[in-house]
């Protein structure tokens, strides 16, 4: 298959192209399970082979272990020959094993303890291992990391953290950028209003939007998207499948914001796949083009721990969805009626 490439260039100096389909390593830093590092490795190779050239990883994944198996890939190739993320925000300490983070979410990973550090300080200093781990000489997109509520806990805490890292972490990111160290920066997180809040205030390039602009979650639509789309922001969308359950579809134990499905997200899939099988699409095809219909979206990076996910992956990144699919979500009340929507030449929009 050919993967399409999508063109960002927000600064008019190149920027940078995307693959439509990039590969998120989180999975790959043993999220939920110990993955072999022969299975790791062959996932990335099949993923390369097939013609990705988007990567994003982050020191969290694994407390360190998805950039140094992604290292393994990315030795030897040409480095102009990829587009690669990484992220900032965290520092990660050594300690007991028994003490580690990540107990019961990260398995077989080094025993370290997450430090936020947004200032900036801490960002130069989280660059420079992350170099170290992936073994490259530069990145070209360092996002700063988890700046949302879902990992600060209050609004005050998340206040605080935006606070620090616009004082200080922003100032390193638009340091690095001017001397051509990075290409572009932003935010990867799990929340557009927070993305929306720095967008509004500072001179951002890209966004990593994580589970929040989906076939299930359009509020993004609102006051976001539009921002990003004037702005020339791109978008970089994470968690397509909303931890899963628009990949497996509304099977019991299926799971939604990294917890299984709550009745009424059971529900609300059933309706959905019904629409899909009317049409003869499968739930996660839909759900993988779907985002790319936005004109801010650059990529969308679906995660994959096994070849069998990735293949499965790379078939929804070539399906081809009805516009008549997109108009019976929408007179069903399951999709936005402003939510653009993809379709074969010829077919119109919806």
């Amino acid at each position: 298959m050919t993967i399409e490439m999508r063109d960002w260039d927000r600064r008019g100096d190149g920027g940078l192209s995307f693959t439509e389909i990039g590969f998120g390593t989180a999975p790959l830093g043993n999220l939920y399970r110990a993955v072999p590092d022969a299975e790791a490795d062959a996932v990335l190779e099949r993923a390369w082979d097939a013609g990705i050239r988007y990567y994003d990883t982050a020191p969290l994944y694994g407390m360190g272990l998805a950039e140094v198996r992604l290292n393994r890939l990315l030795r030897g190739k040409r480095r102009d020959d990829y587009v690669l993320s990484t992220k900032v925000g965290r520092l990660l300490r050594p300690c007991r094993p028994e003490d580690r983070d990540g107990i019961g979410k990260w398995f077989d990973v080094p025993a370290r303890q997450e430090v936020y550090d947004y200032g900036y300080d801490g960002v130069m200093r989280s660059l420079e291992v992350s170099l170290e781990r992936l073994g490259v000489d530069r990145v070209d997109i360092l996002y700063a990391h988890d700046l949302d509520l879902f990992n600060h806990g209050t609004p005050a805490a998340l206040e605080a953290r935006l606070a620090e890292f616009m004082d200080g972490g922003y100032r390193a990111l638009c340091d690095l950028r001017d001397q051509g160290v990075i290409r572009a920066f932003g935010a990867g997180i799990n929340a557009w209003e927070p993305a929306q809040w720095m967008a509004e205030r500072g001179d951002f390039d890209l966004f990593l939007l994580a589970g929040r602009y989906t076939l299930l979650e359009q509020a993004a639509l609102e006051t976001f998207l539009p921002l990003c789309a004037r702005k020339g922001i791109g978008v970089v969308i994470g968690g397509p499948y909303n931890s899963g359950i628009l990949a497996t579809g509304p099977r019991e134990g299926a799971f939604y914001n990294y917890d299984p499905a709550p009745p009424e997200i059971l529900e609300r899939v059933r309706r959905i796949e019904a629409v899909c099988t009317a049409h003869g699409v499968r739930l996660v095809d839909a759900a993988f083009r779907f985002p790319l219909a936005h004109p801010a979206v650059v990529s969308v990076i679906p995660g994959g721990q096994g070849v069998a996910e990735m293949e499965a992956n790379l078939a929804a990144a070539k399906a081809e969805i009805p516009a008549a699919l997109w108009r019976d979500l929408k007179d069903e009340g399951l999709m936005r009626a402003d939510a653009p929507v993809d379709a074969p030449v010829g077919e119109g929009s919806g």
